[in-house]
């Protein structure tokens, strides 16, 4: 059972547009072109054209394209902030907010026309982006599944609570785990696949496979395919093979 998937992309259409020429490359060479593309989240925050990302992907989805696209912590800090700015993230510590610089939400606002967020006042901000911002970017960002399960692999944007059915899984561990998933070594049951914690390179654990290679800073975007349990780095130069 073949799948793709591609990592956090934050807003870097031109990165993302480089990865589906890889998958299409990829899918020349098998002739198969019914296997899925599965994207991980953070689609949004930190990069140029976030806008741009968000209108690809819903594009995309409308056409058939045999796309999955699953909730990232950033864009749901996105739809969170629109609904009201106010309200708390509870995987965000206390002390940031999505306008902080560290987030990057102002980037996101930037990109649907809304200028220089993070140095004026909340309100005018808000209404300013309620009113830039299509209805339709922020319904389909939040009606994005937080996980999917296809053969022997589980992708997901940050990660799992070991030892819970993925079927009692809390969203919010879901797009934003760390502490308790990265450093629980046990087989899961399955292959866990996902982006959400930033590395020089997609990186295999045994238990699990990190693909958020930074494009977030200025890094790569990955793309991987997968067979089974087996997991391939999609380069120009074709399929490098990614093991523990």
């Amino acid at each position: 059972m073949r799948s793709y998937a591609i990592g956090d992309i934050h807003g870097h259409i031109d990165l993302l547009l480089h990865a589906h020429d890889l998958i299409a490359a990829d899918r020349r060479a098998t002739g198969d072109h019914d296997a899925p593309v599965i994207h991980l989240g953070d689609y949004v925050d930190r990069g140029p054209d976030c806008r741009g990302v968000v209108q690809f992907l819903m594009d995309g989805t409308a056409r058939g394209e045999k796309w999955l696209t699953l909730k990232g912590n950033h864009d749901r800090m996105f739809t969170r902030f629109l609904r009201d700015p106010k309200e708390p993230e509870p995987g965000l510590r206390a002390d940031l907010s999505w306008l902080h610089p560290r987030i990057g939400g102002a980037e996101t606002l930037a990109s649907y026309g809304v200028k220089n967020a993070m140095d004026r006042p909340l309100a005018p901000v808000h209404a300013e982006a309620t009113e830039a911002v299509p209805q339709s970017h922020l319904d389909f960002l939040q009606d994005r599944p937080a996980w999917h399960r296809r053969g022997e692999v589980v992708f997901v944007h940050a990660g799992i609570r070991p030892g819970i059915a993925m079927e009692a899984q809390q969203e919010t561990d879901l797009v934003w785990i760390r502490a308790g998933f990265l450093d629980d070594p046990r087989d899961h049951g399955f292959l866990v696949l996902h982006g959400h914690t930033a590395l020089d390179r997609a990186t295999h654990y045994g238990n699990r496979v990190n693909i958020d290679s930074s494009a977030a800073y200025g890094g790569p975007l990955t793309a991987v395919v997968i067979e089974g349990r087996d997991v391939w780095h999609l380069t120009d130069n074709g399929r490098v093979p990614l093991q523990p």
